[in-house]
């Protein structure tokens, strides 16, 4: 290639943009003297380095005729190095472009990656740094339209890349996006009779040093190095098309895509860490830092904690949420530690600058928004605090239905709120009862076969000796640490299960199931798996539990059949309009109604609850009778059911002591095993 030339540009778009001859450069610092673009080889070899010719604002660019995609690029940023007022800026260190589509791997950690913490560090890091690639991200999405699934009809599939398909048998491509898209997985997860896949992070992301040196890696992906770039490791080809194709065939197979996003914080740490991109383009803008410049205000417990409230920062975050959910077809989010998004000076605010944007914009308000509803700055504990139309992960349902099983007293209160959808922490605002994800387990904590094999944490694979993760997990090993031969252990273990995921399947609110818990996955009480890329974090599809698979499968079947069962207006015992009865009745076991004092009594161990169609649901809505479920986490009892309207009468569907047992129809009185849920419909 000839020596290039560099002409003014445009300011926007930022990043750099392929115009068919040739390419534009732009990118913001509100406080560099200099930008420089610097052009590579294939080889990762320096071949020119062009100064940006214009600034707009704070946007510097330039645009250089020729270039195509496939060029390799980065930048060089100077400016004042004074840490006391903020300032970072050191032309010796090559930055990733944050707008940049692609990059070509990770960084090889070595000292020149550091920018200096009082006097700057002149080690040139453009060896070590992965580079920009230039992408033309068209692609021909074959009249393929997303599922658009309504949220009180989904079922929610929490998934790792790797974890999911590094072992599935017979996927092509494993470990990468193009094995999600391959035969054998789309045809397990739509027999399964899931509606969307929750990926863990996609953007690139870094190994962190510490665990690189204990000769680990970040297999989670929470510390972000490129807010618009999928990470190197999920493609097999380097090409942009794999993430786009992958959910092509998810959306054609009617799977939506939600991806964890992590916004909150990058991946440079605090003032100790490495100088890769943000700190170098413009530290005092894109992070929070206190009053002593030289730090970094920390509520995301990482070092650092974006600055969200600075308006090209916001831009920033605002531009990725739209490239993924337009160029890249994403049907969702779930924000990673979303207090912090929301958090101003004054703290939290729900009405931040952030959930305005993201409220006004007619891309992403249609989009499944998922909170997670905390972080660990002042006053970050927020669930059942955002705003529509946003979701929120349900902890306390997680910890209330575990507790409830486990044995706990004086926690019926509490499952009672948690199967109509937590209506104390989200009915209000016009929130619907959708908005609160139930789960029982996340990739953060133990899969659900650990929960009811350990009381402890294993994590001593991590290198933390044992003091990182959950120290309580509301767990029960059902007499013995980890696995065991003795049959009567391994059937309390399979029961539990069985009455943990019917609870989370016949509950108001959106499910979201940990991939792998439907065939018994375990990570042998590691409870904080986020460094093991191996055995330990990929889902072992070889010891497949067939029974629990097939149990899960038909709860996900018996949802989806019936409306009850996933409403969006909540369910208050109020009369119903249509016909004088209230949608829903709690039962005592004798058939008579509770009173306050079982309300109180807290050695109650059975909840019954009788759901109908919520007072309030229009006429057009599909409607069926009653559902009735009985909670028992205690011993046998007899049950007298509910007297059925004329002409019809209740029919079994689950009994959780039974798993295979075919319909049944029931009345008067009936058994309930000990420590076992039962699921009646009323039918004619």
């Amino acid at each position: 290639m000839s020596e290039p030339v560099i002409l003014a540009g445009s300011a926007t778009p930022l990043g750099a943009t392929f115009d068919g001859d040739g390419v534009n450069f732009a990118v913001f610092s509100a406080h560099a003297e200099a930008v420089t673009l610097c052009l590579f080889d294939e080889d990762g070899t320096e071949t020119y380095r062009l100064p940006l010719p214009e600034r707009d604002g704070d946007v510097w660019h330039g645009r250089v005729p020729g270039l195509t995609p496939g060029q390799h690029y980065g930048f060089r940023v100077d400016g004042p190095f004074q840490p006391k007022q903020g300032h970072r800026f050191n032309p010796h260190k090559l930055l990733l472009d944050p707008y940049a589509r692609r990059i070509t791997g990770h960084p090889v950690w070595n000292d020149a990656l550091y920018g200096g913490l009082e006097t700057r560090n002149t080690a040139d890091s453009a060896p070590y740094m992965p580079k920009a690639v230039v992408v033309d991200a068209s692609f021909d999405w074959g009249g393929t339209q997303p599922p658009e699934t309504r949220l009180a009809k989904s079922v929610i599939y929490e998934a790792h890349v790797k974890g999911l398909t590094q072992r599935f048998p017979g996927a092509e491509h494993p470990g990468k996006f193009l094995g999600i898209a391959s035969d054998p997985v789309l045809d397990y997860l739509t027999d399964l009779g899931i509606t969307a896949i929750e990926l863990l992070p996609v953007h690139a992301f870094l190994n962190d040093r510490f665990l690189v040196d204990k000769g680990l890696k970040n297999y989670w992906g929470y510390q972000t190095l490129g807010f618009f770039a999928p990470d190197p490791r999920y493609l097999d080809q380097g090409a942009l098309w794999e993430f786009q194709h992958m959910v092509a065939r998810l959306h054609a197979a009617g799977i939506e895509v939600i991806l964890d996003v992590v916004y909150n914080h990058s991946c440079e740490g605090d003032e100790h860490g490495p100088t890769l991109s943000f700190r170098g383009l413009d530290n005092l803008s894109y992070y929070r830092l206190p009053e002593d410049k030289r730090g970094y205000i920390n509520d995301t417990g990482t070092g650092n904690t974006l600055n969200i409230d600075h308006p090209m920062v916001l831009r920033m975050v605002m531009d990725s949420l739209r490239y993924w959910a337009t160029t890249m077809g994403v049907d969702g989010f779930r924000f990673d530690l979303c207090s912090t998004l929301g958090r101003t000076p004054q703290g939290f605010d729900r009405n931040s600058a952030f959930f305005k944007a993201l409220r006004q914009d007619p891309v992403l308000a249609a989009k499944k928004l998922i909170a997670e509803p905390w972080d660990i700055g002042p006053g970050g504990y927020q669930l059942g605090g955002y705003p529509p139309p946003f979701s929120e992960w349900n902890d306390q349902y997680r910890d209330g239905v575990r507790r409830f099983w486990r044995g706990d007293l004086g926690h019926v209160p509490v499952m009672a709120d948690r199967i109509t959808g937590s209506a104390g922490l989200f009915d209000h605002s016009g929130r619907n009862a959708t908005a609160s994800v139930n789960l029982l387990t996340a990739h953060d904590g133990f899969t659900l076969m650990d929960v009811v094999s350990y009381n402890h944490r294993h994590n001593e694979a991590n290198g933390e000796n044992n003091r990182d993760g959950h120290g309580e997990n509301h767990s029960d090993n059902m007499g013995v640490e980890g696995p065991t031969e003795d049959q009567a252990i391994l059937e309390a273990r399979a029961l539990r299960r069985r009455n943990l995921m019917a609870t989370l399947l016949m509950s108001q609110g959106t499910p979201m199931i940990l991939a792998g818990d439907e065939i018994g996955n375990s990570q042998s009480g590691n409870n904080n798996a986020y460094a093991q890329d191996n055995e330990t974090g990929w889902i072992d599809w070889d010891s497949r539990d067939a029974e629990f698979h097939a149990f899960t499968r038909k709860l996900i079947a018996f949802r989806k059949a019936h409306p009850i069962l996933r409403q969006r207006r909540y369910l208050h015992s109020r009369p119903r309009r249509v016909d004088g009865v209230p949608d829903l009745f709690w039962w005592r076991p004798d058939g008579q109604q509770m009173t306050r004092a079982d309300w109180t009594n807290g050695h109650l161990k059975v909840l019954c609850a009788e759901f109908r169609m919520a007072s309030g649901t229009p006429l057009y809505k599909q409607r069926e009778e009653a559902i009735y479920i009985a909670l028992n986490a205690g011993d046998e009892v007899e049950l007298t059911l509910p007297e059925p309207g004329e002409g019809f009468g209740w029919v079994r569907h689950i009994d959780t002591a039974d798993p295979g047992a075919e319909p049944l129809r029931l009345g008067g009185t009936v058994t309930l095993a000990a420590n076992s849920v039962l699921l009646l419909g009323e039918e004619a």
